[in-house]
């Protein structure tokens, strides 16, 4: 199918996170994260299941949606959850493990996927049941987890666009302003990756595909350990400047038909993301009160997912109008131009006030 569809189908993910978030967090902060995460494990089970059975666009739409829906339950629920059982005195190191398990887990998936399916039997199945084995441990983990409910029930509406106490407001935008664009430029290179790296190499290996996803969210996981100890407004700075960077490297890639520039714009693009999501979780898991972590959570992968599905889905069916690398480039001027605002962000809070 076209480009359009390809990532249309990958976009239904991000409809499913979002219309996720806009519950799991405030019910996770409300009657604890067990409840959250185990029915969302559940259902991540169910969509490997019709995954390994699909035989249409549709059913690959409707477990896509299904993904998203649980993913969007763990990046809120799951990771306050991490932060509950470090305890008070580790918040930093508690953000640092959440945001590198769940970009190393981004990058695992492609490469299972994309080595299982060219090396191994029943290459729309393998690599199904290798994730329903992981989801099965992940269930029993969380299952056994010592995370208390909270003692005090909160009010208000239970579905709702979720946000964060009064005083917050700042740490979260300046989180977004990043953590938005830098996401975007990687569910870019998720989704449309496989066919640049067809045009370029004039292959269609999925290991080849699987592997420079990889290397991308391998760049994000790696980045977050080397700068856990700088500022959480520099962290965020140079993940602003890493998505320009990988945004320029892609414009100047698909014009010049170079492979190495395009992988270098994906490894900018990890590194993006990582310090992006870093920043913003530690900005959050410092200055939010654990009884609304789980919605500030979500609240910043909300903002950050909508332009992650809008504007790759823009430059699928823009790519399928006018050719890809018009296409990519469109899509790379845009993002590069939200990378510099956000960056620009973070430096007019910096000197606003002071902090470091």
């Amino acid at each position: 199918f076209s480009k359009g569809t390809l990532t249309l189908v990958f976009a239904f993910y991000i409809v499913g996170l979002i219309g996720s978030l806009l519950v799991s967090g405030v019910v996770s902060d409300r009657v604890g994260r067990k409840p959250v995460l185990v029915p969302a494990l559940v259902l991540a089970l169910l969509a490997c299941l019709i995954f390994a059975t699909a035989t249409s666009v549709t059913a690959l739409i409707v477990a896509r949606l299904f993904t998203g829906i649980a993913v969007g339950a763990v990046v809120s629920a799951g990771m306050a959850a991490v932060t509950d059982v470090a305890g008070p005195q580790r918040k930093r190191i508690a953000a640092l493990l959440a945001s590198c398990a769940m970009v190393f887990g981004a990058g695992l998936g492609p490469l299972l996927a994309g080595v299982l399916s060219e090396v191994a039997p029943g290459p729309t199945v393998t690599v199904f049941v290798v994730e329903a084995v992981l989801l099965f441990t992940a269930l029993l983990v969380v299952w056994r987890v010592p995370v208390a409910r909270p003692a005090v029930v909160q009010k208000g509406a239970w579905v709702r666009v979720p946000g964060v106490p009064r005083g917050n407001g700042r740490q979260l935008i300046m989180g977004i302003a990043v953590f938005a664009p830098d996401i975007t430029a990687t569910s870019f290179v998720l989704s449309l990756g496989p066919s640049l790296l067809s045009g370029l190499l004039g292959t269609t290996s999925r290991i080849v595909a699987g592997a420079m996803a990889f290397v991308m969210f391998l760049a994000a996981t790696g980045v977050q350990f080397a700068v856990q100890h700088l500022a959480r407004r520099s962290i965020l700075t140079a993940g602003a400047v890493s998505t320009t960077l990988s945004m320029v490297s892609l414009m100047v890639a698909v014009h010049m038909s170079s492979v190495v520039v395009l992988i270098a714009s994906a490894l900018l693009a990890g590194a993006g993301q990582g310090m992006g999501q870093l920043g913003g979780l530690s900005l959050l898991n410092s200055t939010v009160p654990t009884r609304r972590l789980a919605e500030a959570n979500a609240a910043l992968n909300v903002a950050g997912y909508v332009p992650a599905g809008i504007l790759p889905v823009s430059a699928g069916y823009l790519s399928d109008a006018v050719g890809l690398t018009s296409g990519a480039t469109v899509f790379g001027a845009v993002l590069m131009g939200l990378a510099v605002v956000g960056g620009l962000v973070v430096l007019a809070s910096r000197r606003r006030t002071g902090e470091q």
